[in-house]
């Protein structure tokens, strides 16, 4: 690397490692085994707060990815407030009361909020007291649940979740999306192998849907013909339902189906914000693991696919444009997603010859972002792979990209942790010895 780009890499390195004042960090998140578990319907919520702590938590939670489906409102003026606005208009589906009052009083109010509340309305409370005979009082009258200010973001979503639990007992499959730092940086090739390498080890149903619309490469990574697949289930989303969905699917092994993309260049592929909603919702109610592949671009269909997904692998190379594009993506995703575990970060094509690059660990300090794997370049076993529609471990099963590939579907399935993961994965002091090694004179 140049001595002008290693400064620019290193000025670009602590400007944005550098604490952004105006970030704000949630340091409660659900984890991912908890996330699974939540599933909240389309309902409307009404909130009447008596501080505004308790509305701002509301709010905050209005806004995670898990409550897409809901409609919420938030107003003060506690359970007064709610009894004096239900005379003269109909209950939503849940009713959020928080209320400074205690023992007797809190529960004549209660009395008086369910003479005006309709057949079928759910009530949740919020309070200050901490008492045991207090909450069995509160049950005794029906409530759905009882939390203790203050409450978080977090915690709401959990306790309705658990109102809601009977309409949702189905376990939801995952969804991860991948996307790439850069363009040609191998993102829509790990994903492939990614979804392949989780229904061999899991021996488990897993959809790849190709988002890429125009220019999609997983029918030639697999070497199938393009079927119906993406083109008609966007056609009217409306119809799609599981029957539908597993008629567009093309089979590409034992558990692992294809939903293509059209790779028609006569129409354009102007995509609503929301019209890809519907496949993922039958997707996780039909289907254990769905892989999205994402096209490199940042339109709103496509960021709200991202905010969408269970999991976001951002896939980079180690210069200096993927650097700045991943900080900026980990950054704007963090934001939107502020209860969800941060990204995951792939390092792709490490360790090129003659390509100068930023060492991993400096790419890791600047993004803030430490890689769940580093994946050494290998033109050959990639190469080889692509040419004849088969996957990397199909021609190599003992390199070290498929270990690397194994490793993540642990990680990414909740067979391996994080940590285990970077120990086992990120072993490039060997690697760099070999290379440096082989490159010296009278090596060959």
């Amino acid at each position: 690397m140049t001595d002008l780009t290693l400064d620019m890499a290193d000025n670009l390195s602590r400007r944005i490692a550098e604490p952004d004042t105006n970030t704000v960090f949630y340091p409660e998140t659900l984890s991912m085994h908890a996330r699974e578990a939540v599933r909240i319907p389309r309902i409307v919520i009404e909130a009447f707060c008596d501080t505004s702590e308790v509305a701002a938590a509301i709010e905050s939670s209005a806004r995670d990815r898990l409550m897409a489906r809901t409609r919420v409102t938030v107003r003060m003026g506690g359970v007064a407030a709610a009894i004096a606005h239900y005379q003269h208009a109909p209950t939503p589906s849940l009713v959020i009361i928080e209320s400074h009052s205690a023992g007797d009083l809190y529960l004549a109010d209660l009395d008086r909020l369910a003479e005006v509340c309709d057949p079928g309305t759910r009530v949740m409370a919020i309070g200050h007291t901490n008492d045991i005979g207090f909450y069995r009082d509160l049950m005794k009258r029906g409530l759905s649940e009882y939390l203790l200010a203050p409450i978080t973001p977090v915690s709401l979503i959990t306790s309705i979740s658990g109102v809601y639990g009977e309409s949702s007992s189905g376990k939801l499959g995952q969804t991860y999306a991948f996307i790439g730092a850069k363009g040609g940086v191998g993102s829509s090739t790990i994903a492939h192998n990614m979804a392949w390498m989780i229904a061999r080890q899991q021996q488990s149903d897993v959809v790849i849907a190709d988002l890429d619309l125009p220019f999609g490469t997983a029918s030639l990574d697999f070497n199938l013909d393009t079927g119906p697949g993406l083109a008609e289930a966007i056609q009217d989303t409306s119809r799609l339902d599981e029957v539908l969905l597993d008629r567009l699917l093309t089979k590409c092994g034992d558990h692992l189906s294809l939903l293509s993309a059209p790779t028609d260049l006569e129409k354009s592929y102007d995509l609503g914000q929301r019209e890809l909603e519907a496949l993922i919702e039958v997707a996780q109610s039909s289907i254990p693991f769905t892989i999205l592949d994402m096209p490199h671009m940042w339109t709103s269909w496509s960021r709200n696919m991202l905010t969408a997904a269970d999991e976001i692998i951002i896939t980079a190379v180690p210069d200096l444009a993927n650097l700045r594009n991943a900080k900026n993506m980990i950054g704007v995703l963090k934001q939107a997603r502020p209860h969800d575990p941060p990204p995951r970060l792939i390092l792709n094509q490490v360790g090129m010859p003659k390509r100068p690059e930023i060492k991993p660990k400096d790419f890791a300090k600047a993004v803030q972002l430490e890689p769940i794997a580093c994946i050494p370049f290998d033109a050959h076993a990639f190469g080889t792979a692509a040419n004849k529609g088969q996957m990397v471990a199909e021609i190599s099963s003992k390199g070290a990209a498929h270990k690397s590939f194994r490793e993540i579907a642990d990680l990414l399935t909740g067979r391996k942790d994080a940590k285990n993961t970077r120990r086992g994965s990120i072993d490039l002091a060997t690697f760099f010895g070999k290379l440096k090694r082989n490159s010296l004179p009278g090596r060959k």
